[in-house]
């Protein structure tokens, strides 16, 4: 740099800037990929890399908010809601690098993986600890939640972490379940009401119908007919509202409303 700055002529104060700036750029980056280590993202892929054209259904304009990161800073939620394969976990990976990018902390759990370590951390007496720990990161990600039920225990202890991180830091989940079949999933339709309601106090939802990503490669392969029927989740209605407190979620009373919800 001293070089280059020598055979441009720069001056005191120009080469200064620019020593800072290929500092910043080079710590930035390192910060970036260490981030990208800690998130433990099952793969890396950006928005720029989602075929939007093959899911006409999904609302790029909120997308472009929630990129924004704005839902991050103010603490809410995100839930994407659909069919296997749908994209939901490459949307919730994406804009998870959106926030390291930004500077923030992120993590990735499997709903599956998430459970596992907390049961763990409760028959070794650490408990408090595993949850204060998954309190630090702004942003979690919690993917597949429906795709296996949960004990009355387990809700709990789901439970325990959402209520942690209410109104604290954002919580992005992925479900294959609409939000009427969540008390079947945690096995307790009081307890499932209790879950939504802090989850969609502050919450955007993004209702995925389309088809999979995965079967459509096979398609076009011609390993599959084109008559091949969609595995599709229960849609969410179109104008409906979080449960208040205290009363039980059923098929008449439906959780959140596509969108954000406040």
């Amino acid at each position: 740099m001293c070089e280059q700055a020598a055979k441009r002529e720069l001056n005191y104060p120009e080469f200064l800037s620019q020593a800072l700036m290929t500092e910043w750029q080079a710590r930035r980056l390192k910060g970036v990929e260490r981030g990208l280590r800690l998130a433990r993202f099952p793969y890396v892929k950006t928005l720029e890399q989602f075929d939007f054209s093959f899911q006409p259904a999904i609302d790029r304009k909120l997308i472009r908010e929630l990129a924004g990161l704005a839902f991050v800073e103010r603490a809410e939620n995100l839930i994407l809601l659909g069919p296997p394969g749908t994209g939901k976990t490459m949307l919730a990976v994406a804009l998870g690098i959106k926030a390291i990018d930004a500077g923030h902390r992120v993590l990735f759990l499997t709903l599956e993986t998430l459970i596992t370590r907390l049961r763990r951390a409760q028959a070794e007496n650490r408990l408090e600890w595993q949850l204060a720990q998954w309190i630090t990161p702004k942003v979690l990600v919690v993917d597949e939640l429906g795709y296996l039920p949960m004990s009355r225990e387990e809700a709990n202890l789901f439970f325990r972490l959402v209520a942690r991180r209410y109104e604290r830091a954002s919580l992005i989940i992925t479900s294959n379940k609409s939000f009427i079949d969540w008390g079947e999933v945690f096995g307790d339709q009081v307890l499932a009401t209790a879950i939504l309601d802090r989850l969609l106090h502050h919450s955007s939802t993004i209702n995925i119908k389309g088809e999979s990503f995965r079967l459509k490669e096979k398609r076009r392969a011609g390993l599959l007919s084109q008559q091949t029927p969609e595995n599709t989740a229960a849609p969410v209605p179109e104008s409906t509202k979080a449960a208040p407190r205290g009363q039980s979620l059923t098929a008449s009373q439906p959780a959140s409303s596509t969108g954000s919800t406040g």
